[in-house]
């Protein structure tokens, strides 16, 4: 049993790595060897920078046609972290305008320059350190999870959803709702970094590392 963390030089990956083995006796592995990838019973696709940076390092490391073969055949569960919750929709603004994998119909939009607080405090962009999350719809990797419990984000974008089938969690920023975790079949996907995100996100990770969609 080996959980594979997908390694395109771009994401947190050790710091993923540790806190899922903090949670599992399974393998863990970073890796961007393809029969590795296709060998590991899980998978994890993490995301950190700039999106076009991103979805072109996806593209140079030839992992790209990999990932979105492993999305079409849904034949083994698979969580997204930060910007690789965002490569699963159709698009984002960011650089301009990026096409992302296409999984998950939506796009990701910019927080807006002028957001404020309830008391009308601006509110800073990036939008970071700790807030609640909403759980929209049950799914097992809230099991044990309070509704509204507090994740650490670090983002400038978010997700914004076609359908709502596909919304799983939300988070409210100065009047802006964020679908910050989402997902399909076996695959879901969180704009908060778990592996930052104390117990809940350990527990978060450790029902993924039991999950059975």
């Amino acid at each position: 049993m080996t959980i594979a963390v997908i390694d395109y030089g771009m994401g947190n990956l050790h710091s993923v790595a540790k806190a899922l083995e903090h949670v599992t006796h399974e393998n863990v592995v970073v890796t961007r060897d393809a029969r590795r990838i296709h060998g590991a019973t899980r998978l994890v696709l993490p995301g950190q920078g700039a999106i076009r940076d991103c979805m072109g390092e996806l593209e140079r490391s030839e992992v790209k046609g990999l990932v979105q073969e492993l999305l079409t055949n849904g034949d083994k569960p698979l969580l997204g972290i930060c910007v690789g919750q965002q490569m699963l929709l159709d698009e984002s603004e960011e650089n301009g305008g990026v096409a992302c994998l296409g999984f998950l119909p939506g796009r990701v939009r910019r927080f807006p320059a002028d957001l404020v607080d309830a008391a009308g405090e601006r509110l800073k962009v990036p939008h970071m350190g700790w807030n609640r999350v909403s759980q929209r719809h049950d799914h097992p990797l809230w099991d044990g999870i309070e509704d509204g419990d507090r994740f650490y984000f670090v983002h400038s974008y978010y997700v914004d959803a076609a359908e709502d089938a596909d919304v799983f969690g939300t988070t409210e920023y100065g009047g802006v709702t964020a679908h910050v975790a989402v997902g399909r079949g076996p695959v879901f996907a969180t704009q908060f970094h778990p592996e930052k995100s104390s117990a809940a996100g350990l527990r978060l990770l450790e029902n993924f590392v039991q999950w059975s969609p």
